[in-house]
């Protein structure tokens, strides 16, 4: 994936082009392209962060020289402030990992900027296969650790999505929200319509932690119970203490 250009001219045609060639190489010698990604890193212009992110796009032999120049590149990069800003967003927009974009963004901006970055993303993806749905995964999985109230409305969507996974970190990201209980009729049309034995236990599981009863599908949920849970006499779903 090219990530040069993203400020209008490329950044192989500048004084920075050989630096930049080089940490975006993994055929490079690693002495060069560090000396390269020191090079970017006092520079310290949003070219040179640029330059600088398609580094952590690859992986190079041995793991220690790879963590080495991923850390100095991450520590050159947020240590710039907001200069490296408008790069980093533009590189969450397009990398195929949003791990490394999303750390940065997370020392370089507020919580709630990040999470706004993150559910814009989200926005523009659908709930129909794909071949390759990582990255909507991921970017569910984030909200597995963060909160914010706009978080449901985004989520609950993806509880029908066709993706398997994606079902189960949905409902991952949803249970991790203060307010999940303004969704809580959408988890039980889950529970009830749900194939996965897996998600039907993560919402169960959800529904016995927070003693929500299930309420007019109840029956429906009885007679598909996952193995392990029962209903009290209380009339709420509990988990055996042996699972």
């Amino acid at each position: 994936m090219d990530f040069f250009g993203l400020f209008g001219k490329k950044t192989g045609a500048s004084p920075l082009g050989k630096h930049a060639g080089r940490v975006a190489s993994k055929r490079v010698q690693a002495v060069d392209r560090w000396e390269s990604i020191q090079t970017l890193i006092k520079v310290g212009t949003p070219e040179a962060v640029e330059a600088l992110l398609p580094r952590f796009t690859f992986y190079v032999e041995p793991s220690i020289t790879d963590e080495e120049e991923k850390d100095a590149a991450f520590a050159g990069i947020v240590g710039l402030g907001e200069v490296a800003l408008a790069p980093v967003i533009l590189f969450l927009q397009k990398a195929e990992s949003i791990s490394w974009p999303v750390k940065m963004l997370d020392k370089l901006a507020p919580a709630d900027f990040v999470i706004s970055k993150l559910l814009e993303l989200l926005e523009a993806m659908d709930t129909e296969y794909e071949r390759d749905p990582q990255r909507k995964i991921q970017i569910l999985a984030t909200f597995e650790e963060r909160t914010d109230s706009r978080v449901i409305d985004a989520v609950t969507r993806f509880l029908k999505d066709a993706n398997e996974t994606v079902r189960f970190t949905a409902v991952g990201a949803l249970f991790a929200q203060e307010e999940v209980a303004r969704c809580r009729q959408e988890l039980v049309d889950c529970l009830c319509d749900e194939e996965s034995l897996r998600i039907r236990n993560r919402i169960l599981q959800g529904f016995c932690d927070r003693d929500w009863e299930i309420g007019a599908r109840k029956e429906e949920v009885i007679n598909n119970l996952p193995a392990g849970y029962y209903l009290d006499p209380k009339g709420f779903f509990r988990r055996s203490k042996s699972n």
